[in-house]
């Protein structure tokens, strides 16, 4: 039960201790210098613990940064990269600015102060995945009632630049994959190895024209190829965790896809793979037989692309290069999708919506033949004598004009047929011009 205490001070005045149990029924304390401000915070708490939203100020009192300790470890369900890209957040971004500051002392402005000072110096992207990872990490203490809302929401946060998509065409794909087979300006006292890498070309071409990402490519194994329908299972990805070295997992979306093969790449796998075992990989590090990694690959990666005219290319650029090929061969929006591993196809049009506007013309110029093509169709249809049909004189061109001349056609032979059983043209009355009234005899 909730009361108020009255306890003296050493000067003389009195000050108003509220005693109230929190749901759990922990006691808790808290002392005012007016007996009115006590009774309102206690009619406050009631009305918390009544509605649900109760926060306990003593939870509020853990630090951030002890607080994102507790976060970090319990975020089991992420990637390992993507759980190492968080702790990098951390380390760099948010503790060293909110680690001793408690969860009840963090506000709205302190954090859109933050925010902007980020802003001044990392780019809006960056700004806006910090952001979000301390927005994370309070969210987590709203849902452990250890405050009563997030104050890194609704957060004035710096607009995206989007950057402009790059894709290569086919002819600049195969001199890339060329390039990175045998790079440019190589001593032929190298060795041999460093000099030409067909493995190389081939992966390039792997990556342009399946859209599959780096470490989906460099987990592949051979009793995942089903050259014979020219498909290939993705099911597993590797990729290089700070600390941890290799790891293993699912694709980015968790699910399984199956990516289609181009005949001609089909034909260069079937020589590529030639007396590997099931369980190999498909495409290996020059040395050692392991996983090929990216951070080994970029090496020849980048001299090629300067090669070709394409400084600073990524190899992440290929996946685009691949949705890019794919849609003006004429694939739709759902293998697209399908063949990336997207989510769903709205996120497939948010990334490649502006390459499908490409052929808007197509659309209309196919449209433009079925028109015609119903327009024949319904001539051959339509009676020889008469008024045409309306399916006729909608289809075609002139349709207005069509339909006048037959109205007129129509008019001009019902006057014939009236005429022909001695009826007057016009039909008159015996009214008088009085207005049709007739004198009573």
């Amino acid at each position: 039960m909730a009361s108020i205490e009255k306890r003296p001070r050493g000067d003389g005045r009195a000050s108003w201790r509220a005693h109230y149990r929190t749901p759990s029924g922990e006691q808790r304390n808290k002392t005012f210098d007016r007996k009115v401000d006590a009774e309102r915070f206690l009619a406050s708490v009631e009305s918390s613990k009544n509605t649900g939203s109760f926060v306990d100020p003593v939870l509020a009192r853990i630090t951030v940064g002890d607080w994102t300790t507790h976060w970090l470890d319990n975020q089991t369900h992420l990637k390992p990269s993507t759980h190492e890209r968080y702790a990098g957040i951390v380390r760099e971004h948010i503790r060293p600015t909110w680690e001793h500051v408690k969860l009840a002392d963090v506000s709205h402005a302190d954090v859109q102060k933050w925010v902007t000072a980020l802003s001044k110096e990392r780019s809006p992207a960056t700004v806006r995945k910090i952001h979000r990872v301390l927005s994370l990490i309070l969210d987590m203490a709203v849902k452990d009632g250890r405050l009563a809302r997030n104050v890194a929401s609704g957060v004035n946060l710096p607009r995206p630049v989007k950057k402009e998509q790059r894709h290569l065409t086919h002819t600049q794909v195969e001199s890339l994959a060329e390039a990175c087979a045998r790079p440019p300006g190589v001593s032929k006292h190298r060795r041999l190895d460093e000099r030409e890498n067909e493995t190389y070309r081939l992966v390039v071409l792997f990556l342009a024209y399946t859209g599959v990402r780096f470490g989906e490519m460099a987990a592949l194994r051979v009793s995942r190829l089903d050259l014979s329908r020219r498909r290939a299972m993705i099911a597993e990805s590797v990729t290089v965790v700070q600390g941890r070295g290799l790891v293993w997992g699912t694709p980015k979306t968790h699910e399984r896809r199956q990516v289609p093969i181009p005949k001609f790449l089909v034909a260069e796998l079937h020589v590529h793979i030639e007396g590997k075992r099931p369980d190999e990989l498909v495409f290996t590090g020059v040395r050692g037989g392991g996983p090929l990694r990216a951070s080994i690959f970029r090496t020849g990666f980048d001299v090629a692309a300067q090669a070709i005219g394409v400084p600073g290319l990524h190899p992440h650029e290929l996946r685009h290069t691949a949705a890019s090929l794919a849609i003006a061969s004429g694939a739709d929006v759902k293998v697209v999708q399908q063949m990336l591993g997207h989510s769903s196809a709205a996120m497939t049009m948010d990334v490649y919506g502006h390459l499908f506007h490409d052929r808007l013309d197509e659309v209309a110029d196919a449209l433009d033949n079925a028109r015609a093509e119903a327009a024949k169709a319904a001539q051959r249809m339509a009676p020889a004598v008469g008024e045409p049909s309306s399916a006729v004189a909608n289809l075609l061109p002139n349709a207005d004009v069509v339909h006048l001349s037959a109205k007129r056609a129509n008019r001009k032979r019902a006057g014939q047929r009236v005429n022909e059983f001695g009826a007057p043209g016009r039909i008159r009355t015996c009214a008088s011009a009085s207005g049709g009234r007739r004198s009573i005899p």
